[in-house]
């Protein structure tokens, strides 16, 4: 067996930074990441691709311009290529994103939420 087994809980306990993904593994072209957050991030799209947030652990929503969604453990939604949308949580959540490899987190806006990418545990 080529790969070894991911343990989630293990991987989110190696960093407390808030916005800042965590690849954990690639399939194909697509990445997994862990990122925890709080608090508000900010406006921004993926011109090019869908995005996937599933909550792991805590609650988060889901701000577009035209309403909002709300997540808990256990959910999962995923936003539509080339749509506003801006991720919040009341209190620290742990989620993951599936997306395609070298997708930057901020969409194509660069300020200090910008995260490192390709970045693994």
């Amino acid at each position: 067996m080529k790969n070894k087994k991911i343990n989630i809980s293990e991987k989110l306990k190696k960093f407390t930074d808030y916005w800042s993904p965590r690849v954990v593994a690639e399939m194909n072209d697509y990445q997994f990441k862990l990122a925890k957050i709080s608090g508000e991030f900010i406006w921004h799209h993926h011109e090019s691709t869908d995005e996937v947030f599933f909550v792991i652990k805590g609650s988060m929503s889901i701000e577009f311009r035209d309403g909002i969604v709300e997540l808990s453990q256990g959910e999962m939604y995923v936003v539509p290529k080339g749509v506003e949308h801006k991720p919040h949580a009341e209190e620290e959540c742990h989620i993951m994103l599936i997306e395609p490899r070298g997708i930057i987190n901020t969409g194509e806006i660069k300020n200090e939420l910008t995260a490192v990418n390709d970045n693994w545990i």
